[in-house]
């Protein structure tokens, strides 16, 4: 079975991840919404060293593909600075949201090639899908197609990956039944599913997660977008410290996993 995990407070992941029983854990390594560089950590031999797979989320504000230069030029500073800190501690993936090309989505493929194509680091990079705004890169797997066909092949020097939230995808008005094969179908795999519930109607565009099976998405679809991803998962109905509903959404993907 794959590691099944939530995204914990960064100060202590090790000893959240040890209390949940998490088999792998996702934290920000700076504030999600500045672009202030990473700082450097006290614990990176620690994380570094550690079995327990470490994943990073890359800051909210970064839009590699905006047609602003300030905003794109930004974005990917500090994208570069999120993918060096994350090498320092041997981060599993980085997380970044696809973005929105406020001109036009055909432009934004573009620019996140061409900000690929500048990029140097051991960490892997996922690119998750998104639940709503205008111009979305990667709301629709259709255009989340077209961009991975753009990208995949640009660098050959770093790991591209792809990451599917459960709850963007429901929000973004896609067919959850069948979302997760239909992403394989263009990228060969799910590297990692974010496994959420949402408070919203289906197509709301509305980034509202809650616990595992109390929301608007069926939860025998919830299951079976677990099952079909066969990848780790990481729960983002986040808490600053261990909890309840933590362990509840872990439960339920690892019970959705039969295990």
């Amino acid at each position: 079975m794959h590691p099944v995990g939530c995204h914990v407070d960064g100060d202590q992941p090790l000893k959240i991840a040890d209390a949940l029983g998490a088999g792998c854990v996702q934290i920000f390594l700076s504030d999600p919404q500045s672009f202030k560089a990473p700082p450097k950590r006290h614990d990176e031999d620690e994380l570094r060293n550690s079995p327990v797979p470490i994943y990073v989320h890359a800051p909210y504000r970064i839009n590699v593909c905006s047609p602003a230069s300030n905003v794109r030029y930004g974005s990917r500073n500090v994208l570069k600075s999120t993918l060096t800190a994350a090498d320092r501690i041997g981060a599993a993936g980085v997380i970044v949201h696809g973005g929105h090309a406020e001109d036009d989505v055909a432009e934004g493929f573009g620019r996140w090639a061409r900000t690929i194509e500048d990029l140097s680091c051991e960490t892997p990079i996922l690119i998750e899908n998104t639940a709503g705004g205008k111009n979305a890169v990667a709301r629709r797997m259709d255009d989340f197609e077209k961009l991975w066909t753009k990208v995949q092949d640009v660098n050959p020097k770093i790991t591209l990956g792809v990451c599917i939230d459960t709850c963007h995808a429901h929000s973004a008005g896609e067919d959850v039944s069948d979302v997760i094969e239909r992403v394989i179908s263009f990228a060969g795999k799910v590297d990692l599913l974010h496994a959420n519930d949402s408070k919203d109607a289906a197509g709301s565009g509305r980034d509202r997660h809650c616990t595992l099976g109390t929301g608007e998405i069926d939860p025998e679809a919830l299951r079976h977008m677990i099952r079909a991803a066969n990848a780790p998962v990481i729960c983002e109905n986040k808490q600053p410290q261990p909890g309840e509903v933590m362990q509840s959404d872990m439960d339920f993907v690892r019970e959705a996993l039969g295990g």
